[in-house]
């Protein structure tokens, strides 16, 4: 396994209001356009980004074997465990008791799972009846630092 192993879960705590600036109406980053008055509307990216409370949680990302993904060391993913994976989705699995974040595929023609990375580093994990294995949940969103 990577040095993805080891994850550290933090709960939604919406026991308060967290609205913060927000513009609807987004910002081009083709050309630039007339910049308008602030319209004074907010955004609480809880409400936003989190659809099943009870089953939604935040980790920080360890690694880079997701990186051509776009998902980096330090990013935080927004993992929903109550959202059944499918093909292509990027999931919190757990195989032979180490967690990682991958790629989901299912092999129907061989009857497997592959966890596949976004990085040619590291080989895709074959997931068959022997291990140990669980989607833990499906990440829905991610948050990048960019400085």
């Amino acid at each position: 396994m990577d040095a993805e192993s080891h994850i550290t879960l933090y709960g939604i705590d919406d026991s308060e209001e967290n609205s913060r600036p927000y513009s609807s109406e987004g910002i081009k980053a083709g050309f630039p356009s007339p910049a308008e008055q602030y319209k004074g509307e907010t955004i609480d990216l809880n409400k936003e980004l989190v659809r099943h409370r009870e089953a939604t949680f935040y980790t920080k990302i360890n690694g880079d074997s997701m990186k051509e993904a776009g998902i980096s060391d330090g990013d935080i993913a927004i993992v929903d465990c109550s959202i059944e994976p499918r093909d292509g989705d990027i999931v919190v699995a757990v195989i032979d008791g180490e967690y990682t974040l991958k790629h989901f595929r299912r092999d129907e023609s061989n009857k497997c799972v592959w966890l596949v990375p976004a990085n040619p580093d590291f080989k895709p994990i074959k997931v068959t009846e022997e291990n140990n294995f669980n989607v833990w949940g499906v990440v829905t969103y991610t948050i990048k630092k960019m400085r």
